[in-house]
């Protein structure tokens, strides 16, 4: 099997590994100073709620506890993901990030529903509500998550462990300002199912963006194909543009933490083909076009060295067959 990343553009896989250093390292601390705002005024807000008798203001401040434990563990992924990588964890920490984003999003999807329940208890048994000290606390509580949320929002927005962290502090945020509209409703109107009520509403935004991190998380984790590129594509791509390639099949496209692409494949060559001259294109063609700045390319002549695993059985079947070229290429 070759090796061969002296092909890389190393130019441009230097720069995006240094820049990948700064946004990582400045992301860390955007994070820590997120988790201390958040965990600061989580214990004033779950005061002021149980004063008050505030349903939104308690469902804020768990959302916020659960917020704060959630950031910790983001920076806590971010510090991982600097370690180096070992004789055990080869890959290093890097999905570590992914692996928090998923964890959070589930978090959420636990706290949008005990939220709903605790506001159907509210609706059937209505209970007092301060409207003037509660909407003290939501306005303070909302200038905090603002600070959080520009803090965050200046980091590496393609990182799904930031997106994670910022959708905690977005939920924070709509967490408040839902507080805010029923304070004011509550003081001019005393109607205090409105508390509930806006408190649902929250947890269904919160639901719905939750769900898409931990797709996207979930993909990544399973090892999909990047949304950014299509695998039949690049190894096709590869079949026309790199000169003595006569076929690729056996590739696999995936990214370790939804921003660095990987791939692996197996390469059939013509006859005569210096190999390494063949992989080093191969590498550059995947890393300049496509994006994949790793891949480990496996050179064949003839036979296929798989030839006798149950996969490449299916290989050789389709191509006594004719099979389409999307079925017979890529295992």
């Amino acid at each position: 099997m070759a090796h061969d990343h002296a092909s890389h553009d190393h130019g441009s896989a230097g720069h995006s590994q240094a820049a990948g250093h700064v946004h990582g390292s400045t992301d860390k601390k955007r994070v820590l100073i997120a988790t201390c705002l958040t965990a600061g005024f989580m214990v004033a807000e779950a005061l002021g709620g149980w004063l008050t008798g505030s349903l939104a203001l308690v469902a804020d401040a768990g959302h916020m506890l659960a917020d704060a434990i959630a950031l910790g563990l983001a920076w806590y992924a971010f510090h991982l993901t600097g370690r180096p990588a070992t004789g055990r964890l080869t890959y290093g920490f890097a999905r570590v990030k992914t692996l928090v984003a998923y964890t959070n999003g589930i978090a959420i999807f636990v706290i949008a529903l005990w939220i709903v329940y605790e506001a159907w208890g509210r609706l059937m048994n209505p209970a007092p509500v301060l409207g003037g000290p509660m909407l003290v606390v939501a306005v303070a509580g909302l200038l905090v998550n603002i600070a959080s949320f520009f803090v965050l929002h200046g980091g590496d927005r393609e990182s799904l462990n930031m997106r994670g962290a910022i959708l905690h502090v977005l939920g924070d945020l709509l967490g408040s300002a839902a507080a805010i509209v029923a304070a004011i409703i509550i003081v001019a109107t005393g109607w205090t199912p409105i508390d509930p009520i806006l408190s649902v509403l929250v947890a269904l935004l919160i639901l719905s963006t939750a769900w898409s991190l931990m797709r996207q998380a979930a993909h990544v984790l399973l090892e999909g194909v990047p949304a950014s590129l299509d695998r039949d594509v690049v190894a096709k791509d590869i079949e026309r543009a790199v000169k003595g390639v006569r076929e690729v099949h056996h590739m696999h496209v995936w990214s370790l933490d939804g921003t660095s692409n990987m791939a692996t494949l197996h390469a059939c060559l013509n006859d005569g083909v210096d190999a390494h001259v063949a992989v080093s294109a191969i590498k550059k063609r995947l890393a300049v076009k496509h994006g994949i700045e790793h891949a480990t390319v496996e050179p064949e002549f003839g036979q296929c060295a798989d030839s006798h695993d149950k996969h490449d059985h299916h290989h050789d079947h389709d191509h006594a067959h004719g099979a389409p070229a999307d079925r017979r290429h890529y295992h």
